[in-house]
């Protein structure tokens, strides 16, 4: 009989240095941040392309080990816990760009590449990769987790720019989905299949995506508003007229009060405050701030502070993006949850004063962060494992957020993705038929339930 233990042997056997059994490189990859784990897988693989990945895979599918795909390590739900042991493949080998279509704005890239690496083979181009989640994520995890970030709002997220796939499924066959059209009515979607999928149908090895050109104009702006009810409703009237701003970003006072002290900004308030930036041509991007600025004083917003320069900018969005860096250092040593509601924009400004009023009920005083022109929005909560009051009173926090955005007909996830924290709320927002057919398109591809087990939902 076939056993986990022959199969190792065997991936051992071809894979030679490139298999690992060793403690450190099975704790490196047996979670991503933000959720802790005392499982470990029973070896990891460092795997260089498409062919080496279908033969693990095939090896694994004989004998039946799980598989968890490893990417940056970025995910904060859970999604690399290997709950059934198996076997890490780690495709940070996978790093190649491999073709840039500049005329068809186009770009095939390895999965391994992360989304600052792409750019870095964009800039002589005259184009770009917009996606930005903050961290510099691997592009198949993005893809994996359906994943967006601070220009979702004008550029869509991972589920709008990848135009096909390359898939190690979970016998070990590669399959290629999508192509380079544009729009395509040629049988199942399977590109949309697999994103988001969380790497339980299959393994992306390699992606089509679509690139844009860099705008003549960008322009970043910083504006504080005395609550953030204020700030929220300001965006929300915002994108009801339309404006078309590449990034909105919402911090509460605690989060910016984190950012100035942990990223050492000068000249900015401990206040709710807006993050943005215009994109466009030198006429739209002056037709949009001034827009912008007359809807931020009706809601009392102050000047707006500039970063016109790339290195003023990049010093802004530097600092928002270690906003959760920012966030765990007013609580050293503790442990914290990011949440990840997403709303209707209507009812942004009512869900975010909601959240902020029950942390404090709860005694938290929580940083918040939010994707706020596409109605997303993340709480920090800070506890300390040890303390068990806290670990309950942050549990139903997290809880209580979830509740509100599906009564507002939101969502449990908007970007993060399910994972094994939130497992129990996707039979809440979708329903148990809905999920049934999850299952059954599971079972379907991935019979021997190889592929990351264990994640989005039970079998």
């Amino acid at each position: 009989m076939n056993t986990k233990e022959q199969g190792l042997k065997q991936l051992k056997q071809v894979f030679g240095d490139k298999y690992s059994d060793n403690t450190n490189a099975r704790m490196e990859h047996s979670s991503g941040e933000s959720y802790v784990s005392e499982m470990l897988p029973d070896a990891v693989l460092m795997l260089d392309c498409t062919k080496e990945v279908a033969e693990a895979v095939g090896i694994c599918s004989e004998y039946s080990i799980p598989i968890i795909a490893f990417g940056a390590g970025t995910s904060l739900e859970g999604h690399l816990v290997p709950v059934h042991g198996g076997v890490s493949v780690d495709l940070t080998g996978m790093d190649q760009v491999l073709e840039i279509n500049t005329e068809d704005f186009d770009v095939k890239l390895e999965a391994g590449v992360t989304r600052e690496a792409l750019n870095y083979a964009l800039k002589t181009s005259g184009l770009f990769f917009p996606l930005d989640p903050g961290a510099n994520a691997s592009l198949g995890g993005m893809a994996s987790t359906r994943a967006s970030g601070t220009n979702a709002v004008r550029y869509g997220t991972m589920k709008e720019v990848v135009l096909g796939l390359t898939v190690v499924t979970p016998n070990g066959d590669v399959i290629q989905t999508g192509g380079r059209a544009r729009k395509s009515a040629a049988g199942y979607d399977l590109t949309h299949l697999y994103i988001g999928a969380e790497g339980t149908l299959g393994i992306i090895t390699e992606l089509r995506l679509r690139i844009f050109p860099v705008p003549e104009q960008i322009r970043a702006a910083v504006c504080s508003f005395p609550s953030v009810g204020q700030a929220a409703q300001c965006v929300i009237e915002c994108m009801q007229l339309a404006v078309p701003l590449a990034r909105i970003e919402l911090l509460n006072s605690c989060q910016m009060g984190a950012c100035i002290d942990y990223s050492k900004l000068q000249g900015f308030a401990a206040q709710p405050t807006l993050f943005m930036e215009f994109h466009g041509s030198k006429a739209s991007v002056d037709e949009q701030v001034a827009l912008v600025q007359s809807v931020a004083q009706e809601y009392n917003g102050d000047d707006f502070r500039w970063a016109e320069t790339l290195e003023q900018r990049n010093e802004l969005w530097t600092a928002r993006h270690q906003a959760w860096f920012a966030g765990l250092a007013l609580n050293p040593g503790a442990s914290a949850i990011s949440t990840d509601v997403c709303v209707p924009i209507s009812k942004l400004a009512e869900c975010i004063e909601l959240a902020e009023a029950k942390a404090l009920e709860l005694g938290f005083n929580c940083p918040l962060v939010s994707h706020a022109g596409d109605g997303n929005f993340h709480l920090i909560i800070s506890f300390y494992p040890d303390n068990h009051e806290q670990v309950s009173a942050a549990k139903e926090l997290s809880h209580y957020l979830v509740q509100q955005a599906l009564a507002q007909q939101g969502t449990c996830t908007g970007e993060h993705g399910i994972g094994l924290r939130k497992k129990a709320y996707l039979l809440e927002e979708h329903g148990a038929d809905a999920v049934h057919t999850m299952r059954l398109i599971k079972r379907a591809l991935d019979p021997k339930n190889i592929m990351n087990p264990g994640k989005i939902f039970d079998l």
